[in-house]
């Protein structure tokens, strides 16, 4: 297999600005990086930071406190847990997450957050206890036209590039 790309955290003082009060003092030390449940995997687990309890209807913003290196010519397409889903109707806001290689250099550090919702329609609250795995990331190639001629370059986070 082809290695494009690593997982790292950003800088503590990053995370504390962006996860605020929501994170408590020994959050960034306990920050598990991104990794797959078995060889034959494609997902990469991410998992949570804190403790997440959201009421049907509610959501939040997931500050994972990671940040990718990836490969020009490849991105990080971000899922929910299948479980997660199947069980409770957990989505992403966004529906899928895309991490384009050149958010790893924006002002954020590039930092990986998901805007979770719970959709249960039976009443469910979902519980995500610190350290248990909620999202999936999948790295895929993607190619452009021929015709292309992008040229900007990335100056900020979510939506910086429609700006």
């Amino acid at each position: 297999m082809e290695k494009i790309a690593r997982f790292e955290k950003i800088s503590e003082d990053q995370f504390a600005l962006e996860a605020g009060l929501m994170a408590g003092k020994d959050t960034y030390a306990d920050i598990k990086m991104p990794r797959r449940a078995t060889k034959g995997s494609a997902g990469y687990d991410f998992y949570a930071p804190y403790d997440i309890e959201l009421a049907p209807g509610e959501e939040m913003t997931v500050h994972t406190g990671i940040r990718a290196r990836i490969s020009e010519g490849w991105v990080l397409v971000l899922c929910p847990r299948s479980g997660l889903g199947f069980r409770y109707r957990m989505q992403l806001n966004n529906t899928l997450g895309i991490i384009d290689s050149d958010y790893y250099n924006a002002k954020n550090e590039g930092h990986i957050m998901a805007r979770i919702f719970n959709d249960s329609r039976q009443g469910k609250t979902l519980s995500i206890k610190k350290g248990e795995g909620f999202m999936q990331g999948i790295f895929l190639p993607f190619g452009i036209t021929e015709d292309d001629e992008a040229s900007g370059e990335r100056l900020g986070g979510f939506g910086s590039t429609t700006r």
